[in-house]
């Protein structure tokens, strides 16, 4: 059965595409800003603020992407029966784990060797997507239980102690407290722990719990009033947490002697680990968005639905496009073969890059040259039906 309308498709790859987008600006930023190698974005005491503001924009990123994630596994459970819907997941889970540690690595750094292996969303949507399918297999109410529970209980382990080293401190921080964690694997090998899992696991399964809401029969207007209540509520949420000021964030919130750094105190929330306020601060307004695109008939959402169609492959993409420009650039102004061998980037030496303009212009020529790609990449997957489509 058909479990979908065009508009309500529309309104979630649209969604996908804008955040697809604005998380490539975040990319070509590391790559091609600066200070991005030495220099921390978001902190009030030395950032200005456009450079806080191209980074926090990108905040929504992750969380929304993985949310729809979420959703997107429940309408297409709907295709199939419970079992083989949670076997699909679990296997297609494993699968992101696998890219994650390969391409996506190898794309980051450039490095064949693998000396820096990165772990990020996708090695935490993998993950997600594993736990989501176990789940959903049990039943969909223990599915709801437990994102609730790890969306909302998940900063409760900042007040817990744990031993700082060892394989049970490695797993712990794998779970739940990973924030750059840095591991080495042996005396040529390094492996970056940056995304906890149960964190992203809990906004996921939240995800798949209001899949139930984009189905056919239930009901435009109540849906978009569901998602305008919940995105509403947890923006209020944020603003409650963050200025009570005791739960809900690994640290507590700076005050500052100036009234703009304390602005920019307050919307700078933990993404390493993803905290309850900086989950509110992101899903709560795009709820919203998701609400505000239902019925959207603009010519420039029609670009971003095709990003949105194919995520994964864009995002892949993207960071092939950004490492090769680099590397052009990099040899362009006169570097050498001796500096290539970057950790965590080859050919991105730590003083090196260009102020924000520029950053901008090539972000925008990136994600302009990538839609040609992503169309044809979206005809093809409609025209054909091979099994391994469906894990793309």
């Amino acid at each position: 059965m058909n479990t979908t309308t065009p508009y309500r498709v529309t309104s979630i790859d649209v969604l996908r595409g804008l955040v697809m987008v604005i998380m490539a600006l975040d990319h070509t930023r590391d790559f091609f800003h600066r200070t991005a190698m030495t220099a921390d974005p978001l902190d009030p005491a030395t950032t200005s603020t456009m450079l806080y503001f191209t980074r926090w924009i990108t905040h929504f990123c992750a969380p929304t992407f993985v949310f729809l994630s979420g959703v997107s596994a429940f309408l297409a459970a709907q295709k199939r029966t419970r079992q083989d819907a949670a076997g699909f997941l679990v296997k297609r889970g494993l699968w992101l784990v696998l890219v994650e540690v390969t391409l996506i690595t190898l794309g980051l750094t450039f490095n064949p060797s693998f000396n820096f292996i990165i772990l990020q969303v996708i090695w935490a949507i993998g993950w997600s997507m594993v736990m989501l399918g176990l789940l959903s297999w049990w039943s969909r109410k223990a599915v709801l239980i437990a994102g609730i529970l790890l969306f909302f209980g998940h900063n409760v382990v900042d007040y817990m102690k744990f031993q700082a080293e060892g394989t049970a401190a490695v797993v712990w921080q794998m779970l739940l407290t990973a924030r750059g964690t840095v591991v080495p694997l042996d005396a040529a090998h390094l492996l970056g722990i940056f995304y906890a899992i149960l964190p992203w696991t809990g906004i996921m399964l939240l995800g798949y719990s209001i899949g139930s809401w984009f189905t056919r029969d239930f009901p435009a207007a109540k849906r978009k009033q569901r998602l305008i209540m919940a995105g509403v509520a947890l923006i209020a949420l944020f603003v409650l947490l963050r200025w009570v000021n005791l739960y809900g964030n690994p640290t507590p919130r700076k005050i500052y002697p100036d009234g703009w750094s304390n602005v920019l105190s307050f919307f700078d929330t933990s993404k390493y680990p993803p905290s309850l306020q900086y989950a509110a601060m992101t899903l709560g307004p795009a709820l919203l968005a998701l609400a505000a695109f239902e019925n959207l008939q603009q010519k420039w959402s029609g670009v971003l639905i095709v990003y949105g169609r194919v995520p994964f492959f864009y995002y892949v993409l993207h960071f092939y496009l950004l490492h090769a420009l680099l590397v052009i650039v990099f040899f362009s102004t006169g570097h050498s073969a001796a500096q290539i061998a970057q950790v965590p980037f080859w050919f991105r030496p730590a003083e090196f890059g260009y102020a924000l303009p520029l950053v901008y212009l090539i972000w925008i020529g990136v994600v302009a040259a990538l839609y040609k790609p992503c169309r044809w990449f979206d005809g093809y997957r409609a025209a054909h039906r091979q099994w391994w489509l469906s894990y793309l």
